[in-house]
């Protein structure tokens, strides 16, 4: 019998009873080891992924509010499977995995030593993949999956992304391109074109240069078919001025929740725009996508650069500057 199978069984784990800043809220103690029921697994964590969403729900961002008296935050990591609950088979323990949405509609993320999850939302990471980069696919990951593939299929097809360096965008332009896409990249800063061109992206266009319209015409004459949006307010009417006919616009951010859209030119042009918020997408999208990101990060076309990690006791540093990161890269905690 382990330590986490005796009755009582703590960890240590980072928590928050009240919304608000990092450094007010997060705490970091002994609460007890989760149990997996029914079609669960229990994960061993090594390495916590964060990203914005888990920034915004620990802050109230969004309208978001507590669901639970304590909440473990992160709904990314990694680590390894440690036991299984009813209807899981038994040969899952021991088997390295990523993990995604830890902390949707649950109290305990990954920012424990332990945290259970739907079996189908621990998925095998291949033993080649360094298990920083597993726990960096989840949210962002499946995020930029849909934003690419909610249309359905894109081979053949141009794919526009914005931000493409951030963690949403890189996986984006890495499941376009694997699916067949010609994939265009806009930038606001000289010294990231290169980069999203070693992303995958085929074209960058920097929007800071001018004519940005005319650029991405010249690249795809015809228009471009989808765009995965980072700011739907900001980048509004450039988006509709590129589309063909009959495009559409996958957004899952903006700058402004308020901002007047281009309505008619939108009309005019039959575009579709579709709203995207994580923690509700389709089971069966979430699976495309954990299978999809999955192959990219073990074929080497995804990977996120490290800018930072921090250990579990300085959750609050660690939250703090993922709100400062951008596009120089993804923080880790490690467990």
């Amino acid at each position: 019998m382990s330590s986490t199978d005796r009755p009582g069984a703590v960890m240590r784990a980072a928590y928050y009873e009240k919304q608000g800043p990092a450094r007010e809220v997060l705490r970091v103690g002994e609460v007890p080891v989760p149990e997996p029921g029914p079609d669960e697994v229990r994960v061993r964590v090594v390495v916590s992924g964060i990203h914005v969403g888990d920034v915004g729900k620990r802050r109230g961002y969004w309208g978001s509010t507590m669901a639970y008296p304590r909440v473990i935050p992160h709904g990314d990591g990694a680590g390894v499977v440690d036991a299984v609950g009813a209807g899981v088979d038994p040969a899952r323990i021991g088997e390295r995995v990523w993990v995604y949405l830890a902390q949707s509609y649950r109290p305990f993320g990954t920012a424990a030593e332990y945290t259970v999850v739907p079996a189908r939302h621990a998925v095998e990471l291949p033993d080649a993949v360094d298990l920083d980069q597993g726990a960096l696919l989840g949210i962002p990951g499946i995020t930029g999956h849909r934003a690419v593939f909610a249309g359905g299929p894109v081979a053949g097809l141009t794919v526009l992304v914005t931000a493409p360096l951030g963690g949403v965008g890189r996986a984006a332009v890495a499941v376009a391109r694997r699916g067949g896409a010609t994939v265009l990249a806009t930038v606001r800063h000289a010294d990231q074109v290169d980069a999203a061109l070693q992303a995958g992206a085929h074209h960058v266009v920097n929007v800071r240069e001018g004519a940005a319209a005319e650029r991405i015409r010249a690249l795809a004459p015809e228009g471009v078919d989808r765009i995965a949006e980072t700011d739907l307010a900001g980048n509004a009417a450039l988006d509709v001025e590129v589309l063909k006919y009959h495009g559409s616009i996958a957004t899952y951010a903006t700058s402004n929740a308020d901002a007047p859209l281009p309505y008619w030119p939108a009309a005019f042009k039959n575009i579709t725009v579709q709203f995207l918020s994580n923690d509700d997408f389709p089971e069966s999208a979430n699976e495309s996508a954990a299978a999809d990101l999955t192959a990219a990060v073990a074929a080497g076309d995804l990977r996120y650069p490290i800018a930072g990690r921090f250990p579990l006791d300085q959750v609050a540093d660690a939250q703090d500057a993922t709100e400062q990161a951008g596009a120089a890269g993804r923080i880790l905690l490690d467990i």
